[in-house]
């Protein structure tokens, strides 16, 4: 992770009057807790380490040795993201071990989407006044995340802006770089009427949809240190808070097993932007909203706070955070995979010919999760 360093500049007004001295840290920059911040990363950093990169950080700028990874005429795949305002509630309550699993996890799945090998994950952290101890906390999530996925953590960019960002204010956001054999891309153009759509299971509301969610807090007078309505064991804040699910070696498995025509990342837009993105022109996707069991929290924001189905379906991922299109013929090896890698999968729907003018993409039944 880089750090930017500024001279310390002198102004005189005479040389009889007394010298002022300006200083980047007077201006509200401490590059000293920059420089202790690189310091506790460093061996956060190499417990990323993997074929190709030795995550080592402090240099100008980082390496990836694609053929010792194993690549033999690879296809570099690349996507950037953040984490939105869920960062506002990770401030409310103080906590900031989950956030940084949500930014790689929030890169890595969309690279998944292209059948890509997450190779090297870099970080971009801006503060108002640089908390060493929290920024240190934030990063460990970003290695946490990064060895879930198997990606190397090669380096970054903390800023420290007052003016910019409250002192108590920060911004995360990530870049990521995969690969993926050429010709093994995922591109959904061969996906086909009759194909099944599986789901993999979300654990809440993952990083999307957090506008919505502070806003009804705020307009229900609900705390996030008071319990959650819909999980009393937990406080709000906590149970809002629950990171991004990574689905790289699930879903990897799966692709490389040949089980797999089409992913789709859950995020903004919901179910139905999202899986309308891998549709090759003239398929629809119909989705049967009441083939899974949503998390509590969808429940709550559904019945509690009078959100329209259709509404939940294009803001949140109702309880799905990554969709399969798979053949029919391979359906049952596809879930076989994904079960036995970790993923709880659920048959939510299948492809079909799209009539002119209709929709890419409908979702029907979630009424009857949210009631039932």
């Amino acid at each position: 992770m880089s750090v930017h360093w500024r001279a310390v500049t002198l102004y005189s007004k005479t040389s009889e009057e007394a010298i002022s001295t300006y200083t980047y840290k007077g201006a509200g920059v401490d590059v000293d807790a920059g420089a202790a911040l690189v310091k506790a990363i460093k061996p956060l950093a190499r417990t990323t380490a993997r074929a190709g990169s030795e995550a080592v950080l402090g240099g100008f700028s980082a390496m990836f040795d694609l053929a010792a990874a194993g690549f033999r005429d690879p296809i570099l795949v690349a996507t950037t993201d953040g984490v939105g305002t869920k960062l506002k509630v990770a401030a409310a309550v103080a906590r900031h071990d989950t956030v940084g699993i949500d930014v790689v996890a929030m890169c890595v799945n969309d690279l998944l989407t292209h059948g890509a090998e997450p190779l090297f994950f870099l970080d971009y952290f801006a503060t108002g006044k640089l908390d060493v101890s929290a920024a240190r906390t934030v990063i460990s999530g970003i290695a946490a995340g990064c060895r879930e996925a198997g990606c190397a953590l090669i380096g970054g960019e903390t800023a420290e802006m007052p003016g910019m960002y409250g002192a108590d204010e920060y911004d995360l956001a990530g870049f990521a770089v995969g690969a993926v054999e050429r010709g093994q891309i995922l591109t959904g153009e061969s996906v086909a009427a009759g194909d099944v759509i599986l789901g993999l299971a979300s654990n809440g509301l993952h990083s999307n949809g957090f506008s919505l969610v502070r806003r009804i807090v705020a307009d229900k007078g609900l705390s996030y240190s008071g319990r959650a309505p819909f999980a009393p064991r937990q406080t709000l804040g906590e149970a809002l808070l629950r990171p991004t699910r990574i689905y790289v070696k699930s879903g990897l498995a799966a692709v490389r097993a040949g089980r797999v025509r089409a992913l789709a990342h859950i995020t903004g837009g919901g179910l139905i932007d999202n899986i309308s993105r891998v549709l090759p022109d003239g398929l629809k996707a119909e989705i049967d909203g009441a083939s899974w069991p949503p998390p509590p929290v969808f429940r709550w924001l559904a019945a509690a706070c009078r959100i329209d189905s259709q509404e939940m379906a294009r803001t949140f991922n109702c309880g799905i955070g990554m969709a399969v299109i798979t053949a029919p013929d391979d359906v049952a090896e596809a879930e076989s995979i994904l079960t036995a890698a970790g993923e709880k999968v659920h048959r939510i729907g299948h492809i079909v010919p799209r009539p002119e003018g209709a929709p890419a993409c409908e979702v029907n039944g979630l009424e009857a999760r949210w009631c039932g």
